[in-house]
């Protein structure tokens, strides 16, 4: 019985972290690199948010076409 409850433990820790990477690898705004030219067709918005830790601004430009959203870093 302990082994079969160590073996779930594992496969929880298992599924638990890759669902952890995957979920780091599918989110595309880790992946954007924000340069100071916004894309082709994106709309400024009112949107700011301020990391709380680091201080870094983001704005927030929306493409009504295909409504995307790109994330730019002020300074």
């Amino acid at each position: 019985m302990s082994t079969f409850i160590l073996f779930y433990i594992i496969f929880q820790v298992t599924v638990l972290g890759g669902l952890l990477l995957l979920s780091r690898w599918k989110d595309k705004r880790s992946h954007e690199d924000h340069n100071e030219q916004v894309p082709p067709g994106f709309e400024r918005t009112e949107e700011v948010s301020i990391d709380p830790i680091s201080r870094v601004k983001r704005r927030v430009y929306y493409n009504p076409r295909t409504g995307e959203r790109y994330y730019r870093i002020e300074k």
